[in-house]
């Protein structure tokens, strides 16, 4: 912490100055609540305009309907059990991250983790990095942090840099694997479906 930084600390510290800091506090807490969903909502049309062949959709927090978490991409037919590109944030050590990957519609059985055109999109997909778990056949964390400071400046200042950099995450990974994410959503929907999970138990299978 800088000495100007301990100095306004100190100063707010100071009870006839708490009300003044709670206030400001509050006012910041909605402000980046406010920025957090403005991300989301340009990220959701960024994304959209790099891959017209799916539909996104952002993904709403289970125990706050206002507050934007993430994103989805859901494939252009209708199919019950598939994989689905998606970003989305997530509380870790005290601070928000955000994470990507491939994420399963719904829980699937072991033997559909199986098939042969799942298994080499999730081996290719492990030799570039990404962890796999019961929810996720790819997934890994990026650079970003959407509530802390370095973030909040950098989407004030520069937002179509950072917009640019976030999506080139999830582009890139259906850039580079666009024909084996296919052929396993393809295999996919010829197999027997999985009784389909809440997004909230699957957020809880993710694995740090």
């Amino acid at each position: 912490m800088s000495n100007e930084e301990q100095a306004v600390l100190d100063f707010f510290a100071q009870a006839e100055n708490l009300p003044l800091a709670l206030s400001v506090a509050e006012q910041m807490d909605a402000l980046r609540q406010q920025m957090n969903n403005t991300f989301w909502r340009r990220l959701q049309a960024h994304i959209a305009a790099l891959n017209p062949d799916w539909k996104v959709q952002v993904t709403e927090d289970g125990n706050a309907p206002d507050c934007l978490v993430g994103l989805y991409l859901q494939p252009p037919h209708e199919q019950t059990l598939f994989l689905r590109p998606m970003m989305e944030q997530q509380i870790l050590g005290g601070t928000t991250r955000i994470y990507f990957g491939l994420m399963w519609s719904s829980t699937p059985t072991p033997e559909i983790t199986q098939l042969a055109n799942v298994g080499a999109l999730r081996d290719v997909l492990q030799m570039e990095g990404f962890k796999n778990n019961a929810s996720f056949l790819a997934w890994q964390w990026s650079p970003y942090h959407p509530r802390r400071k370095d973030f909040l400046l950098r989407f004030s200042r520069h937002p179509d840099v950072l917009l640019d950099e976030a999506a080139a995450l999830l582009h890139g990974l259906l850039a580079n694997h666009a024909t084996a994410i296919q052929a396993a959503n393809a295999a996919l929907q010829a197999a027997p479906s999985s009784e389909p999970v809440s997004l909230e138990q699957l957020r809880a299978n993710l694995k740090h």
